[in-house]
C-alpha cells in the first residue's frame, strides 16, 4: 500500500522502527554515560563481572549504545548488527538474572530509569528486549529484501592520509 506521499507502508515502518530502536539505544547509553560509577553498581549487583571491571564495563557498554543507536539512526553499515549483540547480550544476563533469582534494576536506562521505579522485574525487561530483537529481525529482512545498503563509513586514518596524498599530487 502507498501513502499519499508516494511512500509504502512498509517503508514507513522500516524507518518508524530503525528510528525509534535508534532513539532508545541512544537515550539508554546517554543516561548511563551520564552517571557511570553508578552505572557500574548495577552491573555488579549481577555479580558477573568481578568488581574492578564494571566501570570499564559500564563506559563500554554505554559507549557502544551510543553509537550503535546513532549508526541505526544514520544508517551506518555495522550499527544493525552491534544492536543484535547487545540486545542478544543483554537478554542472556536478563535471563541469567531470572534463573538467579536476583531482585536488581535491570539497568535499562540508567541510573535514574523511572522504569526501575514502576516495575523493578527483569521479566519485563527481557520482554521488552525479545520485542526490540524481533524488530532488528524484521529490519534485517526488509533490509534484504529491498537490497537496502547501510552507508559504510572509512576510520581508518591511513586511508585519510592516503586520499589527501593522491589529491595533493594531483594538484601539483
Amino acid at each position: 500500500m502507498i501513502t499519499k506521499e508516494g511512500i509504502s507502508i512498509s517503508q514507513l515502518f522500516y524507518t518508524t522502527l530503525k528510528l525509534v530502536i535508534g532513539l532508545v539505544f541512544l537515550y539508554s547509553g546517554i543516561t548511563k554515560i551520564g552517571n557511570p560509577q553508578l552505572f557500574s553498581v548495577i552491573i555488579d549487583a549481577y555479580g558477573i563481572l568481578p568488581g574492578q571491571l564494571t566501570l570499564f564495563a559500564a563506559f563500554t557498554l554505554a559507549g557502544l549504545e551510543i553509537m550503535a543507536g546513532a549508526g541505526l539512526i544514520f544508517d551506518i553499515r555495522g550499527s544493525l548488527f552491534l544492536i543484535a549483540c547487545l540486545l542478544i547480550l543483554f537478554i542472556i544476563i536478563l535471563a541469567y538474572g531470572i534463573h538467579m533469582g536476583l531482585d536488581v534494576d535491570c539497568g535499562c536506562f540508567g541510573p535514574d530509569d523511572p522504569e526501575q521505579v514502576a516495575f523493578h522485574d527483569l521479566r519485563y525487561a527481557l520482554y521488552r528486549d525479545m520485542v526490540m530483537i524481533s524488530g532488528i529481525i524484521y529490519l534485517y529482512i526488509y533490509r534484504c529484501v529491498r537490497q537496502i545498503k547501510p552507508k559504510k563509513i572509512n576510520i581508518n586514518p591511513l586511508h585519510f592520509n592516503t586520499q589527501r596524498r593522491i589529491l595533493n599530487d594531483t594538484h601539483d
